[in-house]
C-alpha cells in the first residue's frame, strides 16, 4: 500500500466511537481534522498524548479543528478512558484495524527483540476539503499537540 502523502486525499472512514457513536469523514466536511492514532486506552504515553490533545481542544475549536483519537479498544474502553481523564473529544473504536490499515499505521514493531504487530503512533491533519495536510509518525509525544495546532493554524 502507498503510504499517505501530504496533498493525497484522505481516505474516508464511517466508524463507531466512544458513547455508542458513529462518525465519518464525511460529516466533518469543510472543517480540518486532526486524526491521531494511538496503541492503547489508559497507557502512560497514549494518557499524556490523550490529556495534550484535551488540554489544547480550545485552541483547536478555535480555528475549527476537530480532534479524533483512533486506536483499536473497544466502545466500553473508550468510555471508561474518557471518563477517567475528561477527554471532550471523539474517540474511535477500530476494533477490526480497518481505519489502521486505511492510514498505514498498523505496521510491524520490535520490543526487546520480539516482533508483533501493532498501531505506530502518528497523526494526519486531514483540511476541509479532505486533503492530507499533515503527517507524522513515530509520533514522541512531548509537544507533539502544540506543534499539530500550529500546523493547523497554518491551513
Amino acid at each position: 500500500m502507498a503510504e499517505l502523502a501530504v496533498g493525497s486525499q484522505a481516505p474516508v472512514f464511517a466508524c463507531k466511537t466512544d458513547g455508542g457513536g458513529e462518525i465519518s469523514l464525511q460529516s466533518m466536511r469543510g472543517k480540518k481534522v486532526i486524526l491521531y492514532f494511538y496503541p492503547k486506552d489508559d497507557t502512560p504515553g497514549c494518557t499524556t498524548e490523550a490529556c495534550a490533545f484535551r488540554d489544547a481542544l480550545p485552541d483547536f475549536r478555535g480555528i475549527g479543528a476537530e480532534v479524533i483519537g483512533v486506536s483499536k479498544d473497544s466502545v466500553a474502553r473508550h468510555d471508561r478512558f474518557k471518563a477517567k481523564y475528561g477527554l471532550p473529544f471523539t474517540l474511535v473504536a477500530d476494533e477490526g484495524g480497518t481505519l489502521c490499515e486505511a492510514y498505514g499505521v498498523w505496521q510491524e514493531k520490535k520490543n526487546y527483540g520480539k516482533s508483533y504487530m501493532g498501531i505506530v503512533r502518528s497523526t494526519f491533519l486531514i483540511d476541509g476539503e479532505g486533503r492530507i495536510a499533515g503527517v507524522w509518525r513515530g509520533v514522541r509525544v512531548k509537544g507533539h499537540a502544540g506543534e499539530v495546532l500550529e500546523k493547523a493554524k497554518a491551513l
